[in-house]
């Protein structure tokens, strides 16, 4: 799991994040069918304890790295490389199989998957959504129409009072990342969050995700876009397989990872 502790300062460096060779095991149950399903799931529980039938992927090996505050770093890699475990780790929703992650201040994820209340209306996910954060309702009221004027889901009709469900993916996509944009962070995560977003909210998004480090922040940011990259990163890790293949400058770590794949 992700330690929550102070870190060593480094001269004027201040480390908000430190992966000491990490790796991350997930472990899936059945992947095997046997005859006569109830007599094969017993004889799975009997079992259990020698992990017979368990299949064990090594999502993230071995990885080691130090963020610094006022960072915006990338991650890329294909897909399965172990990107988004790696997040979930730093997060502490993952445990480690061995090494560790720690971190400076509180890391928030932020996916296209994270959840909303799809009944709930846009307005009270706005609430829900910035009190999970630690927002106050204060806080939560003063920032209340920015953050609806950032998703930019009003633009074509009053959708912040009508349910989560009527959203396509890319309104609620874009939600997600403007009720998390509203606060500054000691660590925020950044799955693919932009990448349902249309360019004029992407480059609002990078203008705010360099805000971000500017109040001494560090952000993570996943994408297959190597411009949202380039225009908000500093610093990348390439992943290939769960191994930390690079670790540099972003021009430099991209030229090579665009060689890799050849685009």
């Amino acid at each position: 799991m992700a330690e929550h502790k102070s870190v060593e300062q480094d001269g004027d460096r201040v480390p908000t994040v430190v992966a000491e060779e990490l790796h991350i095991v997930y472990r899936v149950n059945g992947t095997k069918a046997g005859k006569g399903s109830a007599t094969s799931a017993l004889s799975r529980i009997i079992r259990r304890g020698e992990e017979r039938g368990v299949r064990k992927v090594h999502a993230v090996r071995g990885v080691s790295f130090v963020a610094y505050r006022g960072e915006a770093i990338g991650l890329i890699g294909s897909n399965g490389s172990g990107k988004s475990t790696l997040l979930r780790a730093i997060a502490g929703l993952l445990p480690a199989e061995s090494g560790r992650v720690y971190t400076g201040g509180q890391p928030s994820l932020l996916g296209v998957n994270a959840a909303l209340m799809n009944d709930l209306t846009g307005e009270r996910n706005v609430i829900l959504g910035g009190l999970a954060m630690g927002m106050t309702r204060e806080q939560i009221r003063e920032r209340y129409q920015e953050i609806v004027d950032f998703s930019g889901i009003n633009d074509k009709g009053d959708f912040i009072t009508l349910p989560m469900r009527t959203y396509s993916s890319g309104m609620a996509a874009r939600l997600r990342f403007s009720i998390a944009a509203a606060k500054d962070h000691d660590v925020l995560m950044i799955d693919e969050a932009l990448a349902t977003g249309d360019a004029a909210f992407r480059k609002r998004s990078e203008e705010r995700i360099r805000e971000l480090r500017k109040e001494a922040g560090t952000v993570f940011l996943v994408s297959h876009n190597n411009k949202s990259i380039r225009d908000t990163c500093d610093r990348v890790l390439w992943l290939e397989r769960g191994e930390l293949r690079m670790d540099g400058p972003t021009e430099e770590v991209l030229q090579e990872y665009e060689k890799f794949t050849g685009k």
